[in-house]
């Protein structure tokens, strides 16, 4: 089973604890398939898949760790770029849509991937250990270590940063001096 999105024109489909029952179908006919440690008994499969309309032009399948307790996989995507960003356990992907679609890098997420969000013209993850943000195009700006419990906000430009109760404010567009 796997839950679909529509973003037009793109259309995402996610399946974030295994893969889908049209896997192979799904896989014969993208332009790019991404299988990362799917042969490994280690962690939990996951699976998504971009394209436009029917035409899925982007399979990635892969098994990650940690799962579950707050660890699930996340995917944002860039329209106006065709950039997606994809977290899943301890990795970061991005891709490519257009022309044609290709692998940008692979990144970590200390110790586990929480969540993705955009703010403007820059993209932010979070995970357990860091924060961390790259352009609409892919590019990394900046990353910092973090200490649970923290969380973040972003207004007019300047990211609040609470990490166990100490205040910090930056512009998320430099990140931290």
């Amino acid at each position: 089973m796997h839950s679909e999105v529509v973003l037009p024109p793109y259309r995402i489909l996610a399946s974030p604890a295994g893969l889908p029952e049209l896997y192979d179908h799904y896989r014969k006919h993208a332009v790019l398939v991404d299988e990362i440690d799917l042969d490994s008994s280690e962690g939990t499969p996951c699976f998504f898949a971009v394209g436009r309309g029917d035409a899925l032009s982007l399979v990635v399948a892969q098994r990650y760790g940690p799962a579950g307790y707050g660890f699930y996989p996340g995917l944002l995507l860039v329209p106006e770029t065709g950039i997606v960003f994809i977290g899943a356990g301890g990795r970061i992907l991005a891709y490519s849509l257009e022309p044609e679609p290709r692998r940008l890098w692979v990144d970590s997420a200390d110790c586990g991937f929480w969540s993705w969000s955009r703010h403007g013209d820059l993209v932010v993850m979070s995970a357990e250990l860091e924060l961390a943000a790259w352009t609409i195009a892919g590019e990394k700006r900046w990353t910092m270590f973090v200490e649970p419990p923290w969380s973040y906000t972003v207004s007019e430009g300047t990211l609040e940063l609470d990490v166990m109760g100490s205040i910090s404010t930056f512009p998320v567009a430099t990140g931290p001096r």
